[in-house]
């Protein structure tokens, strides 16, 4: 303790020596200083609030309809990127800085200068989002946070509508493409059921089922003949039973032929239908008119050669003319069979050689109708696509997804945010004090003396005998105080000039 007290007295007796030198410096620190920091422009900070109101009632009337735009990442992407070197350049240009800048050097200076006093505050979660930027024109920092609240609202709404319109102009073209192929397509599919019309499958299955088909189709008509055939022979035996019933000569009964009759009936039925569906020339119709020629050609044949009959009541019968009525129904029915007999042999022979070139042609259309479906369904799916993108661009810019409510506008600032002059003054006063006395002290250090016989001593390594005190006269004497009272003096101005200061600049600060 007594070693840092000797320390400390050390000090002043050291500083005490360039005592004026301490006072002279401090005053001038703190007259430069103070005139300095009274000279500093007022700082004035125009700031402008915004909240972003993302909840909207669109996007559940409108889920699953388009692709909804997310509207809190296009606030949050311009929050990030609303301080940048393009936008700082177009605020620039908004509010006539640029005029002013004569070089590059200096453009780019007043960038990062702009830069570095605009800041935005806000959160996601909260969505609201300050705007300030300090100024010594209160004037100009209102135009240039207008600026930027502008740039943010315009950016925030035109950032994804551009990119749904060039997704649009892709798609078009893709859509442009896909009608190209879907032609081609459609038109190698027509060439193809043109070239193979008759090999075509139709709704009721493939190539083998329809063979199939037929032949069960002929075993089921062949069966149905055999039956209607044995109905047909038991009738006739009835009636050459009964036909036995008397003798005498006989007379001539018309010729009746129900079973021929009734072929050539159901082959001009057959023709008649094949007619609708082909021309002449088709291998059916010639067959079935070839059928029916000779058919006539036997009906004329067996007319020619009819003889009377032996009986002259056959004719006139009840029994025999019920009989002949339903053996004409059982002959008719046996042509109609048989018919559908011949039919069915000519379908199932006509397919049998056909089972050669139908798969590939079943192949072949399966093949081209995958393809025009794929490419349909692409089509159809783009122009989906293209419809659900311009609904989804004309979103990312319509105010109903997205608004913005002004809490705050931006105004020119009345009252300066700063520099805080009395703590600058309070700290210039300090610095002031502080050099005055490093000063010294630092004096003292370059021209050092001896203030007591022990740092003497410690200094040489000398022993020291005595010392000899200083004797004052009375003019000496009385000139030391005098110089006492003028830096006593001195110093205390220096405080009382603080005090003005501080009073000053709070009177002004209040005013």
């Amino acid at each position: 303790m007594a070693e840092l007290t000797t320390l400390i007295i050390s000090f002043l007796k050291a500083i005490g020596k360039y005592r004026w030198h301490a006072v002279v410096i401090s005053w001038i620190v703190a007259l430069i200083g103070w005139v300095v920091v009274y000279t500093l422009p007022n700082d004035y900070q125009a700031t402008a609030r915004v909240y972003v109101d993302t909840q909207s009632v669109l996007k559940p009337l409108l889920a699953g309809m388009t692709t909804l735009p997310n509207v809190e990442q296009q606030v949050a992407f311009m929050r990030r990127t609303l301080i940048s070197r393009p936008n700082v350049e177009r605020v620039m240009r908004m509010v006539d800085l640029d005029i002013k800048n004569k070089t590059v050097k200096e453009h780019e200076a007043q960038v990062d200068e702009l830069i570095a006093a605009i800041k935005i505050l806000g959160t996601e979660r909260d969505d609201i989002y300050t705007i300030t930027y300090d100024s010594p024109n209160p004037k100009l920092g209102k135009d240039v946070v207008q600026s930027l609240l502008t740039i943010f609202v315009e950016g925030s709404f035109g950032g994804k509508k551009g990119d749904s319109e060039k997704a649009v102009q892709f798609i078009d073209e893709q859509i442009k493409t896909y009608e190209e192929k879907l032609s081609t397509a459609e038109n190698a599919l027509k060439d193809f059921k043109l070239k193979n019309m008759g090999l075509l499958p139709h709704s009721g299955g493939d190539y083998a089922t329809k063979f199939t088909d037929a032949n069960d189709q002929l075993s089921q008509a062949r069966l149905d003949l055999i039956e209607a055939e044995q109905a047909r022979n038991a009738i006739r035996r009835q009636m050459g039973a009964g036909a036995d019933v008397g003798s005498g000569k006989g007379i001539d009964v018309p010729v009746i032929n129900p079973e021929l009759d009734a072929r050539i009936q159901a082959v001009n039925k057959n023709l008649d239908a094949l007619r609708m569906q082909y021309t002449e020339q088709h291998p059916d119709i010639v067959a079935a008119k070839r059928l029916l020629a000779q058919l006539e050609e036997q009906r004329r044949t067996e007319a020619r050669n009819h003889k009377p009959s032996g009986d002259p009541g056959a004719g006139y019968s009840p029994m025999l003319q019920q009989m002949s009525v339903a053996l004409s129904a059982a002959e008719a029915r046996v042509a109609s069979l048989r018919a559908r007999v011949d039919e069915f042999s000519m379908r199932a022979a006509r397919m049998k050689s056909q089972s050669v070139s139908a798969p590939d042609v079943e192949a072949q259309l399966a093949q081209l109708n995958r393809d025009y479906q794929v490419n349909r369904d692409n089509y159809q799916k783009l122009v989906e696509r293209r419809e659900s993108a311009k609904l989804s661009g004309d979103l990312s810019s319509a105010t109903d997804m997205m608004t913005f409510r002004v809490i705050d506008p931006p105004t020119a600032p009345v009252f300066p945010i700063g520099p805080n002059r009395p703590r600058l003054m309070s700290l210039v006063f300090a610095a002031a004090l502080a050099a005055g006395l490093g000063a010294a002290f630092l004096m003292s250090q370059f021209r050092p003396t001896f203030l007591s016989q022990s740092s003497l001593r410690e200094a040489t390594g000398l022993t020291v005998l005595g010392s000899i005190s200083m004797n004052w006269t009375d003019e000496q004497k009385a000139r030391h105080k005098k110089r006492r009272y003028a830096l006593w003096a001195s110093v205390a101005s220096l405080f009382g000039a603080y005090g003005a200061v501080m009073a000053v600049i709070l009177i002004k600060a209040s005013a």
